[in-house]
């Protein structure tokens, strides 16, 4: 089984974190659906040969609720004439509170899809100000009282770590997010990013620094809230109710295949990484001279392991010693233990038992190591 992730490269406007490629300009939007189009359709040999099955369909961006029901309809229908798609697939699509009114909502029961990934981000119109969202408060609101009437399985994100937010005023974010009886929540610390506008204004002294030990007791408080709320935090970011998992991204994590689909679309088939061009014209001009316009890159077992580290990590599945031995070899597992020994020690890891192979053979997170994870992961990388 693997997934199809569909780079939407639009939006209204920037949002001041935001380090994605996008561009504000709609003037070639039908160019580059056509260009989606035909690369769906060039690179269904890369599924087919291998004679894998699409379980999940992902419209990420960018803003793909800028796109109309039928253009949506037409890249879906693509997938489906050129792809052996399972019977029930989870076909996700990003969107933004001001783009799902009524109508448009209604429009979307009648689509394939299947699965709402809202961008609320906060319910504070302050917040969104200083983020430039393009939404309001009251729009968000709105879009979740009608949302949750026309669709069950819906996420949310939202930004915490805003320097100066008290923990009451995160803690009334995620008690709005909870009273409209949502199953999963995606959530992230404000990190500044190079080239993006909030790195400009901390860099110019307009805009506060980020506040670690602040992101951090609004990390604790979110794990603590969602877990009474039934909530299973299954990945560092993301927070679950049972069967509400996002089988996309759980695909990342798991290392299985996917093939991404768009300008700056990342692909990977356990062997190779590839990545398209991340220029729109580039991109179309590509795709209408029938040339895929994508890199692509061979992993050695070295870059294998340390993504299985980067990924495991994160989840509540973790790394299996007893697949490190078998894929990688003694040395690498030897390798991580002795790497991860002094996280052990610090109780920012674990080794967990393996009930099938009755060994302490899964390495985890600790509830206090989960914070810093990305960084304990690069301790273990192989280098």
């Amino acid at each position: 089984m693997c997934g199809i992730y569909i780079h939407i490269p639009f939006c209204k406007q920037a949002c001041y974190y935001c380090d994605f490629h996008f561009s504000t300009s709609l003037k070639k939007k039908d160019e580059l659906i056509k260009a989606l189009v035909k690369e769906i359709e060039l690179r269904k040999n890369e599924i087919n040969e291998i004679n894998e099955s699409i379980e999940t369909i992902y419209f990420g961006g960018g803003t793909p609720s800028l796109l109309s029901i039928n253009e949506l309809q037409l890249l879906i229908d693509t997938v489906y004439k050129n792809y052996n798609v399972i019977d029930a697939p989870e076909i996700t699509l990003e969107a933004n509170p001001d783009d799902l009114s009524k109508q448009k909502l209604n429009d979307l029961t009648t689509s394939r899809i299947n699965r709402l990934s809202i961008g609320i981000q906060s319910f504070f119109e302050d917040e969104l100000q200083s983020m430039n969202r393009a939404h309001s408060a009251k729009e968000a609101k709105d879009c979740l009282s009608v949302a949750t009437c026309h669709f069950d399985n819906i996420t949310i994100d939202l930004i915490y770590g805003f320097p100066n937010m008290s923990i009451e005023k995160w803690n009334e974010n995620l008690q709005i997010a909870f009273s409209f009886g949502i199953n999963h929540i995606s959530s992230y610390a404000l990190t500044v990013e190079p080239r993006t506008a909030l790195s400009t204004f901390i860099k110019r002294g307009t805009y506060p620094p980020i506040n670690e030990a602040l992101a951090l007791q609004h990390f604790n408080h979110l794990v603590e809230e969602t877990k009474k709320h039934g909530f299973i935090h299954y990945e560092i970011s993301n927070f679950g109710k049972s069967n509400y998992f996002s089988k996309h991204n759980t695909s990342y994590w798991l290392g299985k295949s996917y093939l991404g689909i768009g300008p700056s679309a990342h692909s990977f088939n356990g062997t190779q990484r590839s990545w398209n061009v991340a220029n729109n014209i580039k991109y179309i001009k590509s795709l209408q001279d029938n040339k895929l316009p994508n890199t692509v890159e061979t992993l050695s077992k070295q870059d294998q392991y340390n993504e299985y580290i980067m990924t495991g990590l994160r989840t509540i599945w973790g790394i299996s010693l007893n697949k490190i031995e078998t894929e990688f070899g003694l040395k690498y597992k030897s390798h991580l233990l002795a790497s991860a020994k002094k996280f052990i020690n610090q109780e920012l890891l674990m080794l967990e038992d393996c009930h099938a192979e009755r060994s302490r053979s899964i390495l985890k997170a600790t509830q206090k190591g989960k914070f810093l994870i990305d960084g304990i992961a690069s301790n273990l990388f192989k280098i």
